[in-house]
């Protein structure tokens, strides 16, 4: 997550407000029919959900935590209240269903259909309900006070589903907050900050399939392409009805189409959980439990997840554990005090950035987070959550002065009970949920992150290896001329000297193409047909090369403007050759990594990768193989990273056989320059590349060939 990107909330109040009143932007019939292009086959987009299936529900326990919502209408509503045994564990950090307890809750009491409200503020002097229902009194619906426990409760008769809310909370200097509740599953569209009352009881799950499959699965051998996306900003209607966003259900039906098309396997959204401003990219979150109310409720989210389940597409969530907004309708100064966040500065604040960084030594806030991890598993049936700025909660000192940090116990700059909460973290999903993935984005050499806390490691299923794409970029945007350089030349192969060290995505996300970074086309060198050429040679390593994959929307048909949230993405391009050769491409390319197991079954191991010639540095080649671990359709990738053609090449190659060419990134239908290479070619004997075969062909300038054998 770009630094710049964490506003502080003074500073997103006038811009909030400034954007609600921005003229909408119209758009042509020409950019429908481009649209129609690279989207089709699109349903209906008012769809309802059909009826009936219901999906077969684990028991409620964390070890096997119920995955379906309950009936569409149970005959009486439960009675929901808080006990001394609810209040131990969320004590202990241990109450992972607290979720079901805090906040707002459709029930019946007495033969009285109403909602139950549960806050908790230890600090605070006394509570009320304010809202809709009361004309929001702030005198009319008092909370009686759990003393021991901190945790204020009331039953309210006659309120329903949709009706807006807040806690009002007095403290012991005098003063009022108005705040929203942190347990809230809905909120009111911004600039608006109420939370709403919502039932998430009516849903029916249709994806039991998927979910048995996923569980029974091992993802570490299973292909995995992302395309990282915000909805907001992929696709909005041609005249514009709040903002032109899509609604779940609207883009539901239009992704899942594009990304079978791609070939994409899973898709990572930003921005789902509430946060007040849309600058922010949802890495400002005020509403941790409610799926953002700008594109509907959160039933038409699960749509869009059960959606995308049913035609095999897994959900991944980005999730900000790190650090919160100062917004006072949120989490900063809950209850007058610093719930949430450190007291102390030096702990509890983020100085670049602005915000609150979650007091990670409290029982109750880490509960407060695991449970949130939990309920967007169980609620939304997320197959994954990225974990944003985990490098910012390891360490005491980031982004800090000498003097504005405090050390630990033992004198050191490593943040101890962040330590510990991903390691509770991550046991307690990978142990109830072991089809579901934790993604780190961690971007410095911290240790086993992706080792398991019995061996020392933080846990994590994957971790982004933005080493990788330092130097993929890094490499990229140089001028052929200084490729050659021995020091350069050695970027694109220092990945695979520690690639075994952890299981790795390879990232290319939305950070690489804002805040004048350019493009991932942009960042080439040379003319436009140049650019172009590079971008496919450079994709062909990303996906050839060890590591699971992340692409950022857009980038897939080498969009050329830096991606804006403030407007949808360029899809007139695909009427220009380069860009529609460019879409094509990275369908051809997402095939084979899908196709062959050589690509995909071994991520983190010299057995499935070796190089040919790693040291071709004056011509600036590179050359490697895939393998397959049955030694079955193993993949050759040669690459050329220059604009000379070389005629005659010589590749060593590991056995005698027939070469199959399966892929010329030159190829005219991709923008190429439409080199001839033979469909099969033959080895022969003849020492090359420190081997006893070759084969031989020309390698077009700025050309990936691959080849099964």
């Amino acid at each position: 997550m770009a630094e710049t990107t964490k506003k502080t909330a003074a500073a997103t109040k006038a811009a909030t407000a400034k954007k609600t009143t921005t003229a909408k932007k119209a758009t042509t019939a020409k950019k429908a029919a481009t649209t129609k292009k690279t989207t089709t086959k699109k349903a209906a987009t008012t769809k309802k959900a059909t009826t009936a299936k219901k999906t077969t529900t684990k028991a409620a326990t964390v070890k096997k935590t119920e995955t379906n919502s309950a009936p569409l209408k149970a005959f009486k509503k439960e009675e929901i209240f808080i006990s001394d045994a609810d209040c131990f564990l969320f004590g202990q950090g241990t109450h992972y269903d607290i979720y079901r307890k805090l906040g707002a809750h459709v029930t019946e009491v007495g033969g009285k259909e109403g909602v139950f409200f549960a806050v908790w503020a230890p600090n605070a002097t006394s509570a009320y309900v304010i809202g809709d229902f009361n004309g929001w009194d702030e005198n009319k619906n008092p909370m009686e006070k759990m003393v021991d426990h901190g945790i204020f409760t009331t039953f309210i008769p006659g309120v329903k589903e949709g009706d807006m809310y807040k806690f009002l909370l007095h403290t012991p200097d005098g003063n009022k907050l108005y705040k929203a509740d942190p347990f809230a599953t809905y909120a009111e569209l911004r600039p608006g900050t109420a939370s709403r009352v919502y039932d998430l009881g009516h849903f029916i799950w249709e994806d039991e399939e998927w979910v048995t499959k996923r569980d029974k699965k091992n993802v570490f051998k299973q292909p995995m392409a992302i395309y990282e996306c915000h909805i907001g900003s992929w696709m909005r209607h041609p005249v514009p009805d709040n903002d032109g966003f899509y609604t779940y259900r609207e883009f539901a039906d239009r992704i899942v189409d594009y990304l079978k098309e791609m070939r994409f396997t899973h898709i990572e959204f930003m921005g789902i959980a509430e946060h007040p401003f849309d600058g922010s990219w949802g890495y400002q979150v005020t509403g941790y439990y409610a799926p953002t109310s700008r594109y509907g409720n959160p039933d038409d989210f699960r749509y869009l997840v059960n959606k995308l389940h049913q035609n095999g597409i897994g959900v991944i969530l980005d999730w900000v554990p790190a650090h919160f907004p100062r917004d006072a309708h949120g989490l900063a100064e809950f209850d007058g005090t610093c719930l949430f966040e450190h007291p102390d500065p030096r702990l509890g604040e983020h100085p670049d950035w602005g915000t609150k960084i979650f007091n990670y030594s409290k029982n109750e806030i880490r509960n407060f987070l695991i449970a949130n991890a939990l309920y967007w598993i169980r609620e939304f049936h997320i197959d994954g959550l990225r974990v944003d700025a985990v490098a910012s909660m390891l360490y005491l000192d980031y982004g800090k002065q000498d003097g504005c940090w405090v050390p630990n116990k033992y004198g050191g700059n490593e943040n101890l009970d962040a330590i510990e909460f991903f390691r509770h973290l991550n046991s307690v999903v990978r142990g109830a949920y072991p089809g579901v993935c934790t993604i780190a984005e961690e971007s410095t050499a911290w240790p086993k992150v992706t080792a398991m806390p019995e061996d020392g490691g933080l846990g994590f299923t994957f971790k982004w290896n933005m080493g990788w794409m330092h130097d993929f970029c890094e490499y990229m945007k140089l001028d052929p001329y200084f490729r050659s350089n021995r020091d350069n030349h050695y970027k694109l192969t220092f990945a695979m000297s520690y690639n075994s060290s952890e299981n790795y995505i390879l990232p290319l996300s939305h950070d690489e193409v804002v805040h004048l970074k350019c493009s991932m086309v942009n960042k080439m060198p040379g003319y436009q047909v140049d650019k172009y050429a590079n971008l496919r040679v450079g994709y062909t390593f990303m996906f050839t090369h060890e590591g699971k994959k992340l692409l950022f929307m857009g980038q897939e048909f080498a969009q050329e403007r830096e991606w804006s949230e403030e407007r949808e993405l360029d899809w007139y391009m695909l009427e220009n050759h380069l860009n529609r050769g460019m879409f094509e491409y990275m369908q051809e390319l997402l095939k084979l990594y899908n196709k062959y197991p050589s690509l995909h079954e071994i991520d983190a191991s010299w057995d499935g990768f070796e190089w040919i010639n790693a040291d071709d540095a004056d011509r600036s080649i590179y050359s490697y193989y895939r393998k397959a671990s049955n030694g079955k359709k193993n993949i050759l990738v040669v690459l050329n990273m220059t604009p000379m053609r070389r005629e005659n090449l010589w590749i060593g190659v590991p056995k005698m056989g027939k070469y199959k060419l399966l892929l010329n990134s030159d190829d005219k239908r991709f923008g190429g320059n439409g080199g001839q290479i033979d469909k099969v070619l033959e080895a022969v004997e003849g020492e090359c590349d420190r081997r006893d075969y070759h084969i031989e062909f020309n390698l077009p300038a700025y050309g990936a060939v691959v080849f099964e054998f």
